[in-house]
């Protein structure tokens, strides 16, 4: 539990953040814990995380400022090792380096210039500049689904298959929480991403770009016909034969389906033809 002089100056400084904040900076506390804050960083112009969005916590001891937070990004970057704790000199990893002047502003600017550099530190990983800003793409997709780990659709988007197939992403938090800390945290933002996914055609399981006609694929004769065969309640082997000769069907043309039958018809009318003429009176028979 914070004390009443943390209390005091986290608020303080959370009333200074709204008014003034820093560039590609935004940050609140959560409403059931002064202490745990979340923070957005936008990735910067000219540098490989240019329009990413990523989210972390600064987890505040109960005597801040004369002790440091506990610092972790949760997306996914390139840079960090999702919600790892991260060793930096404004971290809980160096409580005598920090100054009780510096503020949560002061502290995600901090974040925000190493995250820009080269440096290397615990919690930091290597990346080329193309992996990151491949990462960068897919950060809001990240936020909202917890990494792919959602149950939620997008009609026309998400292919279909059975709830239960769902699977944590990878990256995800943990087994990943379907994006529902982000979404308590971030609502406005959480809606914005799931429109920006919609807009995009982003599938929520896989973060993939869908074509349009890769959503549902036009199919063949032979398969609609297939698909109408099977229709609900239709089971079993008998369901599946009478689905593939219906398909079959779909696919011939009208001789190529009755070749058979006038082929015996053909016969049929030879042997009539020969009995008709076989039982004929003979010429010049016995008198």
């Amino acid at each position: 539990m914070a004390t009443p002089a943390a209390t005091k100056r986290l608020t303080r400084e959370y009333a200074n953040i709204q008014k003034s904040p820093p560039p590609y900076v935004v940050a609140h506390p959560s409403e059931s814990n002064i202490l745990e804050w979340h923070y957005i960083l936008t990735g910067p112009p000219e540098t490989p995380y240019a329009g990413g969005q990523y989210w972390g916590t600064l987890m505040f001891p109960p005597d801040y400022p004369f002790a440091p937070p506990a610092i972790r990004m949760h997306t996914p970057s390139g840079r960090f090792q999702p919600s790892a704790r991260l060793c930096l000199s404004i971290s809980d990893f160096h409580p005598k380096s920090f100054n009780p002047a510096w503020e949560v502003s002061t502290i995600l600017i901090g974040l925000m210039s190493f995250m820009t550099s080269e440096e290397m530190t615990t919690g930091s990983v290597r990346a080329t500049e193309a992996d990151r800003k491949a990462f960068a793409r897919r950060t809001r997709w990240w936020n909202s689904t917890g990494g792919g780990s959602t149950t939620r659709k997008i009609d026309g988007v998400s292919p279909p298959q059975p709830a239960s197939s769902t699977k944590g992403g990878v990256g995800a938090i943990k087994a990943g929480d379907g994006g529902a800390k982000f979404r308590q945290e971030w609502p406005e933002l959480d809606e914005e991403n799931w429109k920006w996914m919609r807009e995009n055609r982003i599938d929520p399981q896989t973060g993939l770009r869908i074509a349009p006609e890769a959503a549902h694929p036009p199919c063949s004769p032979e398969t609609a016909a297939f698909r109408k065969r099977l229709a609900p309640g239709s089971t079993g082997i008998g369901a599946v034969v009478e689905g593939g000769q219906q398909a079959r069907d779909a696919g011939q043309s009208w001789i190529g389906r009755n070749k058979w039958k006038l082929v015996g018809a053909a016969v049929f009318g030879y042997v009539l033809l020969a009995r008709l003429l076989g039982s004929s009176p003979a010429t010049g028979g016995e008198s």
